[in-house]
Order: structure tokens, then C-alpha cells, then sequence
């Protein structure tokens, strides 16, 4: 079994620039090892060194460096206390996840499958080898609590692919302990900084090994962004990365993972669709398929989930006079059934080959894009156009389900006047780089539409999910009362919803860009 822990660090290395003698301080001399005392310095009380520790660790990657390119780092560590394979998955500048599983001769399974939408069928193969000897110092508050763990570091990194190299460098690491306030890290800096110690440019060791080995892969030219295809193609690139990104995090049950690869999805075929004069859609609607499908895969337990919280609040809401019967039971056990191996069922999908050949398909589609005569045009006004075909076709569709009496066939035409918002408001975020605050304005306009639309639409799934509830209570012999209450209160809601989508639809403006 995997665990996981949140690392937020900073690195640093002694400054040998000439830039760093300036200002009367003398520049420290190459691979030196002396750290100013950190004790005193508030709210360090005391700085208590821990000896010193030899580490071996050989870091492991695709041969083209996918994982290098991303951010990651997977290695299996020998020496010191947490020896074993570590992965690390980038949060935030500065912030990493790390899963560390224990030693084994093979990349642990676990491990494995958190970069499979990157790696794919791609072997895994030891690229370099970093021998460090750790000289490690904690930092401690008045109270003997460990605030942070400081590491000085010499290191010898050994290329493993022919030509074989070697590189050699020092850097010190501060990592803070669980629960410490990240603004430690400022006050250390400043006091490095002082000492001839500067922010390290190098996001990782092994990103510094394979610079300073020759063994790093040629940072790829990103397109002038001077037309339409140029912006769109950036736009869909941001997407996929989302798409990859999000799958570690799907697989860990993480909030809100399954959502957020969700949205990367519609994203993705909604781009296709706006943007039908730029990329060609007999390449991009199969594409767009496999993503509608996978979208539906994984929705499966994040929509009842939403359900449940949605049933639960209802009930949580109610006084205890108005619940009658087991209803807090009754909905455990519908919940259950219905979720039982839906989690199972979205890591098959993510591990199984449909899914693989999807991110394949998007990759070989970045790498030779199906650009249309669009492509070459004016980005502000193929952008333009577009935003504005989406808008029309929303207004078509608020039109329509307005005139509608209310119903089952309305509550059908506002969902399509949902998705349509929701389209409108996608394809106006992906205009922000041409646009700036127009389309931003623009897209919070279409948000309010597709939340109100949103809200009505789960209340629409919601009045199902009660009336099966309430015919299983009344099969079971128990009183159907609360369940047709919360009918009543969703009926109430929608509604409410459908008498507000005027007032909010007239506050969206058609673009005039």
C-alpha cells in the first residue's frame, strides 16, 4: 500500500556569482557547506543537527523524458529512513505530493498507475543515479515541536544512458514540518540570502541532473500565439494536460478529482465544436465521442454523489416531527446499492485500453493538427465569431424552452439550454487570451446562466430519485410522507428557477467584439 505526504519545501544553493561578492560581502567559495544558525530567529528557538546520511537513489522515466516534462519524479531510494520508491506529483511552485511504497526490485504497481496517463505503453527505465551525502539540522520551536528539517546536500549525479557524465553540486533543502506556516520558508530565505544563499533555479534534483548531464530533452518551441490555430491549439493543449493531470488524483480519490477531469473533457469537445472553422471536425468528432464516453464513465459515482449530498441537505433541513419512518436508513441503503463498485468500475476504465488510445489520440492530434483555412485567419475575429455562434445558439434555446408550458418537455428544453450555456461560456474562456476582461465578463455572464439552469436540472433528477423512494416506502409498508414533502420542495425550487431565468438571461450580453 501506497502512502502519501504532502512536501512543501524550498531549495536553495550557495551563490558562487561574481554578483553575490557585491555590497561588501564576500562570495562564498564552490560546494561549501556552512548554513548560518538559524536559532533565535523567530519562531526558531533551537537548531539541533541530526548527523549525517548517505543516499542512493536511481530515478526512473520514459526514454523521451514524459514524466521529466511534467513535473514528476519517480525513484527508488536506498539509505536514510524512508528508503523505498517515492513518486512526487507537483501541487503547486513549491508544493509536492509525495507517495512513497516500499523497496522492491520493479516499480511498485501502485506507483505505476499513477503515471499511466502519462507513461501508457511505454516502459519505464532508469535514467539517472544521484549519490547524496545529507547533512541534516531540525529546526525546533520553543516547545522541542519540529518545525522544519533542514538538508545540505553534495551530490553526484550519474548519467546511466551512453555517452555516460557525471555532475557534481551542494544545495540545501528546507522542508517544513506537518501543520507549520508556510511563511517560515520567507524568513529562512532571508536569512540564507544574507549568508550567500539564493533560491535554486532547479525545480528538483533530478531536473539539475539531467541538465548537467546532457541527458535533459530539448525544451519544445511553443507556437507564436500571432492566429486563430495558435490559440486554439494552446487552448486544447491546456486541456489535455488538465485531462493527464487529473488522472493521479482520480486515482487517489482526492476531492473533487473526478469532477475537475470531468470538466477537462467537456472542454475539450466543446472546443472542437466552437472552434469548427479552425480544427477539422472529421478528425475531431470520433475524438470527441471517446471523450463524451469516458466523461460518462467516470460520472457514474460523482452524479450520485451530488444526488446524495443534494437528498441528504433536504433532510438535514427538515424538523424531526416531519421526518416519518426510517428515511435517514431507507436513503443509506439506496445510496449504497447504487454506488456499490462504481468507484472499481472508473479505475478499470482508466486502466483499460480505450482510455489509453483516447490520450494517444489527443497527443497525435497536438502533434499534427487537422488545421483548417480558419487556422491562418485574424484570432480576434475567427474568436469573435465563434463566441458569438455560441451565444445565438443559447438564446435559440432559452427561447424555446421559455415558451414552453411547464412540463416535461420544458424541463427537457432548459437542459439543452444548459449544456448550450455551458458551451457559451467554455468557448468564451478559451477567448480570455485574445479578449482579456471582454470575455471574462462575458463567461461569468453565461456561468449564471448555466448555474441557474444547473440547479433546475438536479432538481429535475432529484424529483425522480424521490418518487422511486417513495414508492420503495410505500412497497416496505413504510409512510411515503417525507419523501413526498421533499417532492413538493423540489417542485417549489425548479420552479422558482424557471421564473428567474428571464431576469437572468437578460443579463447577458451578446459579444460585440
Amino acid at each position: 500500500m501506497a502512502d502519501a505526504k504532502r512536501e512543501i519545501e524550498r531549495k536553495f544553493e550557495f551563490d558562487t556569482s561574481p554578483e553575490a561578492g557585491k555590497n561588501g560581502r564576500k562570495a562564498p567559495k564552490k560546494n561549501t557547506r556552512r548554513l548560518p544558525d538559524l536559532s533565535g530567529t523567530a519562531p526558531v528557538a533551537a537548531a539541533e543537527p541530526q548527523g549525517t546520511v548517505d543516499l542512493d537513489a536511481v530515478y526512473y522515466d520514459t526514454p523521451d523524458q514524459r514524466l521529466a516534462a511534467d513535473g514528476l519524479t519517480l525513484r527508488r531510494r536506498t539509505g536514510g529512513a524512508d528508503a523505498g520508491w517515492h513518486l512526487k506529483l507537483p501541487v503547486a511552485p513549491g508544493v509536492r505530493d509525495e507517495i512513497a511504497a516500499p523497496l522492491s526490485d520493479a516499480v511498485p504497481p501502485a506507483l505505476a498507475a499513477l503515471v499511466r496517463s502519462r507513461v501508457r505503453d511505454t516502459g519505464l527505465v532508469p535514467l539517472v543515479r544521484l549519490l547524496s551525502s545529507r547533512e541534516v539540522v531540525h529546526l525546533k520551536d520553543a516547545e522541542g515541536h519540529l518545525l522544519a528539517e533542514l538538508s545540505t546536500d553534495t551530490v553526484r549525479a550519474e548519467r546511466l544512458a551512453d555517452p555516460p557524465a557525471t555532475a557534481d553540486w551542494t544545495e540545501v533543502e528546507a522542508e517544513l514540518a506537518d501543520g507549520v506556516d508556510p511563511d517560515l520558508l520567507d524568513t529562512i530565505e532571508q536569512k540564507f540570502r544574507k549568508a550567500g544563499l539564493r533560491v535554486s533555479d532547479a525545480p528538483s534534483k533530478l531536473a539539475r541532473a539531467l541538465a548537467e548531464t546532457g541527458s535533459a530533452r530539448p525544451p519544445q518551441p511553443a507556437p507564436p500565439l500571432d492566429s486563430a490555430g495558435a490559440y486554439v491549439l494552446a487552448y486544447v493543449r491546456e486541456q489535455v494536460a488538465a485531462l493527464v493531470a487529473h488522472d493521479p488524483a482520480v486515482r487517489r480519490d482526492l476531492p473533487d478529482s473526478v469532477h475537475q477531469m470531468r470538466v477537462a473533457t467537456r472542454r475539450l469537445r466543446s472546443a472542437f465544436k466552437t472552434h469548427k472553422r479552425v480544427l477539422d471536425r472529421t478528425v475531431t468528432d470520433p475524438i470527441g465521442e471517446e471523450l463524451r464516453w469516458l466523461a460518462g464513465e467516470l460520472g457514474v459515482d460523482r452524479d450520485q454523489e451530488v444526488l446524495m449530498d443534494r437528498l441528504q441537505g433536504h433532510l438535514d433541513e427538515l424538523p424531526d416531527t416531519l421526518l416519518l419512518g426510517p428515511v435517514r436508513a431507507r436513503l443509506t441503503v439506496w445510496n449504497t446499492a447504487r454506488r456499490r463498485d462504481s468507484r472499481r468500475r472508473a479505475l478499470a476504465v482508466l486502466d483499460g485500453p480505450r482510455y489509453l488510445a483516447l490520450l494517444d489520440a489527443l497527443d497525435a492530434l497536438l502533434a499534427d493538427p487537422p488545421l483548417l483555412p480558419g487556422a491562418a485567419k485574424d484570432a480576434a475575429k475567427v474568436f469573435a465569431k465563434a463566441v458569438r455562434r455560441d451565444h445565438d445558439r443559447l438564446a435559440g434555446r432559452v427561447a424555446h424552452a421559455l415558451d414552453l408550458e411547464p412540463g416535461p418537455e420544458r424541463d427537457l428544453a432548459l437542459h439543452e439550454a444548459r449544456k448550450a450555456a455551458k458551451r457559451t461560456r467554455y468557448a468564451a474562456d478559451s477567448a480570455v487570451p485574445v479578449f482579456g476582461s471582454r470575455a471574462k465578463r462575458f463567461a461569468k455572464q453565461a456561468k449564471a446562466v448555466q448555474s441557474l439552469l444547473g440547479d433546475h436540472q438536479d432538481s429535475v433528477v432529484a424529483r425522480e430519485a424521490l418518487r422511486l423512494l417513495a414508492a420503495q416506502a410505500h412497497a416496505a409498508g413504510e409512510s411515503a410522507f417525507t419523501w413526498g414533502l421533499l417532492y413538493g420542495r423540489e417542485e417549489a425550487l425548479a420552479e422558482r428557477r424557471e421564473r428567474g431565468l428571464p431576469d437572468t438571461w437578460a443579463e447577458v450580453e451578446r459579444p460585440g467584439w
